[in-house]
């Protein structure tokens, strides 16, 4: 359970960091297991794309899809101007997503527990319902930079409730591209909000403020078992990796049952024998 003082933490500032939240045998339980996933990834069949500087663009079926299932994406600057994977397929992978806690036994075991529960309740989610994981990869030399955003922008509730577990797998640095938070910054509007219509996506602009700049933002290189706990609204970033060393993370988002999750929201389970859990 959360103290007082990580409760004030998070209500002030947006954002909570709890190092060795994670055993180093749990941490490399889903390493390998991710691993082995890409391992069995057919690289030639499927070459989906996920970037943030312009989603909705490259947005498609299996990207929809992956909502209730389990999906591989390649980094930006994978592949060459002929086409061919510019090194391993382990190598060039940017995550694994959306269904991973559900579809996945090793993934379900490291994303619900005891622990998690109880720092769900302490961050204020009643009914938690865990809507998404991913495994981000954050590959060295291709790492892709995450542009400015909130997450509230891809899970709009009312009213907002979407609160971000976000795992380090491997040791987060300014190097390689950890987390970078504004302070406080979750007391600003919801700028985006990512709308989903049939098969079709799109961004809308809602709010103008500008994105923070670098003076108002810190970073949070943490160590590999470090979990960060941050609000729908705090606006992040982690800029490009261009290091040797990789930077796995996992994260997961979950909303509360009792706010309204939005039909438009492109993340909609459709299997009905799968309905969202909690931790």
């Amino acid at each position: 359970m959360l103290n007082a003082a990580q409760q004030a933490q998070f209500q002030a500032q947006g954002y909570l960091v709890l190092p060795d939240f994670k055993a180093p045998a749990e941490t490399a339980a889903v390493r390998a297991r991710a691993l082995a996933i890409v391992d069995a990834f057919d690289a030639e069949a499927h070459r989906t794309i996920f970037t943030t500087q312009d989603q909705a663009r490259t947005t498609d079926r299996v990207f929809l899809d992956s909502a209730d299932g389990i999906a591989c994406f390649f980094e930006e600057d994978a592949f060459d101007a002929a086409g061919h994977l510019r090194q391993a397929k382990a190598l060039s992978i940017n995550k694994i997503g959306h269904a991973l806690h559900d579809r996945d036994p090793v993934f379900d075991q490291f994303s619900r527990g005891p622990a998690l529960a109880a720092v769900a309740a302490g961050l204020g989610l009643v009914e938690p319902q865990i809507r998404q994981s991913m495994y981000i990869f954050k590959q060295p030399g291709i790492g892709g930079e995450v542009r400015w955003h909130q997450d509230a922008t891809f899970f709009v509730t009312e009213p907002v409730t979407v609160t971000t577990f976000w795992f380090a797998l491997e040791d987060a640095t300014v190097d390689n591209g950890c987390l970078w938070v504004q302070p406080g910054g979750h007391r600003t509007p919801l700028r985006e909000r990512f709308i989903r219509e049939g098969d079709a996506t799109r961004m809308e602009t809602l709010d103008t403020t500008p994105w923070p700049t670098q003076a108002e933002a810190v970073p949070l290189p943490c160590t590999a078992g470090t979990l960060v706990c941050f609000h729908g609204l705090l606006p992040h970033y982690s800029a490009p990796n261009r290091s040797a060393v990789s930077r796995h993370a996992y994260t997961l988002h979950a909303t509360d049952a009792r706010s309204i999750y939005a039909p438009t929201n492109w993340l909609q389970r459709q299997d009905a024998t799968r309905p969202v859990r909690g931790f």
